[in-house]
């Protein structure tokens, strides 16, 4: 095994990583990184043999790690990468914040980021993936991130530089996304509270939020989120066509597709990443044969089968 750099941070071999993603699954990692602060990351990467892998990973809530874990250091942020600060209109958020976390923050300074509230993970995966619902989007209220590359050099990144898509952005390999800063628009407190407090009820009602899921499993055919409007249409959703294809409650080993909404994924109670990914796959050509619509991944799958 390659020899790493010294660090004032954490470094675990061989750790699983099935207790750190939402839907617990996961072998383990060749190597663990928990860096002390920005700095000590830097000095690693910068450090580190290139050709090792390194996989950023957020809280884990849209990940499926394979069974046979990940030949990479795996980097989690925590503590001195989790501030949130507000600065005018602006919030500048570090990127282990949770979204929910800056979206009241900036709700308590009359700032609109409230689109956040429901997206479950932190800020890093947010930007990564142009994380949006109700008809907003990470692009929208974009100012910056602060990025460490992965030849260890601390740089600032534009919306032009991460070329936003739905569910998508462009971010270099091994690069680490540190820290973020939003600009939403201005509104009352108690209103955005109240918004806020509405959007946490419906998502209540509609996804089965007690259960081991990964949020949503696919894209939407349509290339844009549910606005929660009344004029919203489900024609193309992939809710909507997984139901058409007959998927809805379908199941594999310890896997399911949620019977409360189909475009979820739920481990069960004894899924491995096989099983879920085998459902997923399932559902995808069954969706196809169906009407003809290839379904793509919203989950990120990394890592070796068993």
């Amino acid at each position: 095994m390659t020899e790493l750099p010294s660090t004032r941070g954490r470094l675990t071999p061989d750790r699983p990583l099935n207790d750190l993603t939402w839907l617990r699954v996961g072998g383990p990692a060749d190597w663990f990184y928990q860096p002390a602060d920005r700095a000590d990351l830097a000095e690693f990467l910068r450090d580190l043999d290139p050709s090792v892998a390194v996989f950023p990973m957020g809280v884990g809530s849209n990940l499926i790690v394979r069974d046979g874990g990940l030949r990479a250091v795996v980097i989690r942020l925590g503590r001195g990468f989790n501030q949130i600060e507000v600065e005018g209109t602006r919030v500048r958020a570090g990127t282990a914040a949770l979204d929910a976390h800056v979206a009241k923050r900036a709700a308590e300074s009359g700032i609109d980021l409230t689109f956040l509230r429901t997206i479950p993970g932190s800020i890093g995966g947010a930007v990564r993936m142009n994380a949006g619902c109700y008809g907003s989007y990470v692009a929208d209220v974009f100012v910056e991130a602060t990025v460490v590359t992965r030849a260890g050099e601390i740089t600032t990144l534009t919306a032009d530089d991460l070329r936003f898509a739905y569910r998508q952005s462009t971010l270099p390999e091994g690069w680490v996304l540190v820290e973020a800063v939003f600009e939403g628009p201005q509104d009352d407190p108690v209103a955005l509270a109240e918004r806020m407090d509405a959007q946490l009820k419906k998502r209540d009602e509609t996804q089965p939020t007690k259960d081991r899921t990964a949020g949503s499993t696919f894209r939407n055919p349509a290339g844009f989120s549910s606005t929660g409007q009344a004029d919203d249409t489900h024609e193309l959703k992939a809710w909507k066509v997984i139901d058409e294809a007959g998927m809805r409650g379908a199941t594999m080993g310890g896997a399911q597709m949620s019977p409360k909404h189909s475009n979820f994924l739920v481990n069960t109670g004894a899924a491995s990443a096989h099983d879920l990914e085998s459902l997923g796959e399932e559902v995808r050509k069954r969706v196809f044969q169906h009407s003809g619509i290839e379904l793509e991944w919203e989950i990120m799958r990394v890592g070796d089968p068993a």
